[in-house]
């Protein structure tokens, strides 16, 4: 069998994957919309990171190594990237857009030197090296949060949405613009109906289990 693996944030799994608190990730319903005699998932995301973090603890090595021809490797991150660059707490953020730019530091964190790249920078790195396996990458927009304004939920196709299909585009690869595909389906039922259904008053960016199945 071919492995779907999917590498992200706690919008594609949740804490544990076992629904605390009642909140979900895509990750772990995209399953049932697969054929499973033909495919295999393995949900390696985790919770609180970000592109350049994901990668810097090593949990995409983790996935590279065991990629081979023909897996799938579905990549969506965005929500922790806006953070700071480097700070006590997370030092997890990244340069914004998909430029060659560097910014040098030292990790108050890890107490090492590092060079943080741009967001584009550690999508494009994890793409090509799938890609070098022979695995088929698949990049997408991280899903809406819940905070609407005139009926309408906001969009990243100025931001992290953009910048992770100009990858996508350059490295020819398939993009789901799973933003603004979710942002639809939520605005269809409504505000009211949304928040207490799909995602919980306490939490407007992790879904609930309801909400988890329509982003998957």
């Amino acid at each position: 069998k071919i492995t779907v693996y999917t590498v992200g944030d706690s919008t594609v799994k949740n804490g544990r994957g076992d629904g605390a608190g009642g909140l979900w990730g895509w990750g772990d319903y995209i399953g049932q919309f697969l054929d499973s005699t033909k495919v295999r998932i393995e949900n390696h995301a985790l919770g609180g990171t970000s592109s350049r973090s994901y990668q810097n603890l090593g949990l995409w090595d983790a996935v590279y190594k065991k990629l081979k021809k023909g897996d799938y490797v579905l990549i969506q991150w965005g929500h922790n990237d806006d953070g700071p660059l480097n700070d006590t707490i997370r030092a997890r953020g990244t340069i914004k857009g998909i430029s060659e730019k560097t910014e040098e530091i030292d990790n108050l964190i890890t107490k090492k030197h590092e060079i943080v790249h741009s967001y584009g920078w550690y999508i494009r790195k994890v793409v090509k090296e799938a890609k070098s396996k022979g695995a088929i990458p698949i990049v997408m927009s991280p899903i809406p949060r819940n905070t609407w304004k005139d009926g309408k939920l906001p969009r990243n196709n100025n931001s992290y949405g953009l910048w992770a299909k100009q990858i996508a585009d350059q490295e020819k690869v398939v993009f789901i613009d799973l933003n603004d595909r979710m942002a639809k389906k939520l605005e269809q039922f409504g505000e009211a109906k949304v928040t207490g259904t799909y995602f919980y008053k306490k939490d407007h960016t992790h879904p609930s289990a309801k909400g988890a199945v329509v982003a998957a």
